[in-house]
């Protein structure tokens, strides 16, 4: 298998060396750097958004000198509310929940934890770097183009997105460069995923055969599979839409169409085709996002609660399961499209099917914690913190997966919740995990710990005190992507319900804070870390921290035992390497 790795010398100019790298690991970093500046981008977008909620009718003439077309006289347009959910949406799902998980600590990790050198395609891989950050700077431009940022969200559906500038603001020339954007983003994608496939397949070192391989990696495989898949689909339906919205075709947009008085010129297009495949490619995208956490969630767990993953075996067989079942279940996100109730009944039930593989690593879960001697580190607090708001949020999307349910909560605060905890929350928790856990590594020092702590808890307290309240805003039926509230009177006896989220929102993004400055003092005055701070059993935790250049030097590990084998009877420590070679009798 190592027969067939790619060797290449260190370089030696700096733009070569930290800028056009060829290294998997600077390129994991650039990775995880653009992932941190579109992550905070996101969360300004969404304070603002959150003002907007609570407070409809104030003004804000400091804030409206970012943004001072959208917020003339200090007062934000429900149109630019609209932009905003749409960028918010967009930036977070693709430039963080994507990027950070598979870009940065895939890259980083996956070679080193499968004793490779480096990707398969370094170069391949460099390439999809610099498409991906095209990609964000195309988005970004949104912004500030006449117009502004799209407002048919980030599922831009049609027929809104497919017919120009006359279907109102940021559809003209911001919603071209959105679908410019997304297309590019789905080629450095597909780059990226043929690299991660390869690399597990032919540059595994001598012994790590596939029952030896960490979780980390299987879910990593199995997200780029699903990458591959899926972003084609994505890709294929925004070359469509652009089309449609500038090569004078159909395939989105039905005949006879009126819009602000003006009749649209196309006919026969289907808006529902858009749907299909926006959302074919969607739900697999959820599981993108978070099955890198779910694998790195189980490394944390073995490694902290000093104890095997319970059921190595049925952990790899469900997230295969969860990553096939994730390419069945597209229609249970148009049950209110006027689909058949037939083909609602078999979306319905292959949704909640999902639940037994889902269920099946709950469980192993819980299994592996118990009876361990079990560390309270704060990658620990964070992975146990992830399966809290995976838990949470998986419950609520069975009563999504039923069609009747479906119809009422369709468009409401509920969906919001979900999608936001399972999907956005619990991914950013395992994000937060794999920076406290592989920091060490990366940088040659440790993050502060007491500050971990405090970030943890108060970032789990502040997430729950925004989204379980939204549940409730969709159990009483207040609907989402409104700007405001007060316009309808049902609505009035709510918003204190929204003033209280804002103030949890902010709390929380001020929390935040902590995080930042612990990563730039940890950089300074952080101790230095040792080899294998966590005593942990993977191939990183071999090489020095940082990892050189081909992380292993000339001489290829050889792989003697399986990724978790922690108190092992009769063994001389708690845990023995995957390169410990066994003891000769």
């Amino acid at each position: 298998m190592t027969d067939a790795v790619t060797t290449h010398h260190p370089p030696s100019s700096f733009i070569r060396r930290y800028i056009f790298s060829t290294d998997h690991k600077i390129i994991g970093i650039q990775y995880l750097m653009l992932a941190l500046v579109a992550v905070l981008i996101g969360i300004v977008l969404s304070l603002y958004m959150r003002l907007r909620l609570a407070w409809p009718t104030e003004t804000w003439p400091l804030l409206s000198k970012l943004f001072p077309e959208g917020m003339a006289n200090g007062t934000m347009t429900p149109e630019f509310y609209l932009s905003l959910m749409t960028m918010h949406g967009t930036i977070m799902v693709f430039f963080v929940l994507t990027t950070a998980p598979m870009g940065g600590f895939g890259n980083y990790f996956l070679p080193i934890q499968i004793g490779a050198r480096d990707m398969a395609f370094p170069v391949l891989n460099m390439l999809s770097f610099w498409v991906t950050l095209a990609s964000f700077l195309v988005m970004l431009a949104a912004l500030v183009v006449e117009g502004g940022a799209p407002i048919s969200g980030w599922t831009a559906y049609a027929p809104l997105s497919a017919i120009g500038e006359v279907a109102g603001p940021g559809l003209g020339m911001g919603q071209n460069l959105w679908i410019i954007s997304i297309a590019l983003f789905c080629l450095a994608s597909l780059l990226s995923a043929l690299n991660f496939i390869t690399t597990t397949i032919n540059l595994r070192t001598k012994g790590m055969s596939l029952s030896r391989l960490p979780l980390t990696v299987w879910a990593w495989f199995t997200t780029a599979v699903l990458a591959l898949l899926a972003f084609p689909v994505l890709l294929a339906g925004g070359i469509l839409l652009l089309l449609d919205r500038i090569g004078g075709t159909s395939f989105f947009v039905p005949a006879g169409m009126v819009v602000s008085d003006k009749i649209i010129p196309h006919k026969g297009g289907s808006p529902l085709l858009w749907q299909h495949l926006f959302w074919f490619f969607g739900h697999p995208e959820v599981y993108i996002a978070i099955l890198p956490g779910m694998g790195l969630t189980s490394q944390l767990l073995s490694t902290f609660a000093r104890k095997p993953v319970f059921g190595y075996r049925a952990m790899c067989l469900a997230i295969f399961a969860i990553g096939l079942l994730g390419f069945l279940v597209w229609g249970h996100h148009m049950f209110i499209s006027g689909m058949s109730p037939y083909s609602s009944i078999a979306f319905s039930l292959l949704t909640l099917s999902i639940g037994v593989p889902s269920a099946i690593k709950t469980f192993n879960w819980l299994a592996t914690l118990w009876g361990g001697k079990i560390r309270f580190t704060t990658p620990m607090l964070f992975a146990i913190g992830f399966v809290s708001l995976f838990v949470s949020g998986g419950l609520s999307g069975l009563v999504l997966g039923q069609p009747a349910l479906d119809l009422y909560f369709h468009d409401t605060y509920f969906v919001v919740a979900h999608f936001h905890l399972i999907m956005g929350v619990a991914a950013i928790f395992g994000i937060f995990a794999g920076v406290y856990y592989w920091f060490p590594k990366m940088f040659g020092r440790m993050m502060s710990e007491g500050l971990g702590k405090i970030h943890f808890w108060l970032t789990f307290i502040g997430v729950y005190a925004i989204f379980v309240p939204m549940h409730i805003m969709g159990i009483v039926g207040h609907p989402r992507r409104y700007a405001e509230s007060i316009g309808y009177d049902f609505l009035k006896p709510i918003m204190p319900i929204h003033e209280f989220i804002t103030y949890a929102a902010i709390f929380t993004a001020a929390v935040q804070l902590l995080f930042l400055f612990n990563i730039v003092w940890s950089l300074a005055k952080g101790q230095k870390a040792s080899v294998n701070p966590w005593e942990a059993t993977t191939l990183e935790w071999t090489v020095p921290s940082p990892p050189p250049h081909d992380n292993f030097g000339h001489t290829d590990p050889l792989v003697y035992h399986g990724p978790y084998e922690y108190s092992v009877p009769g063994a001389e420590k708690d845990f023995i390497m995957q390169t410990e070679a066994p003891a000769r009798t």
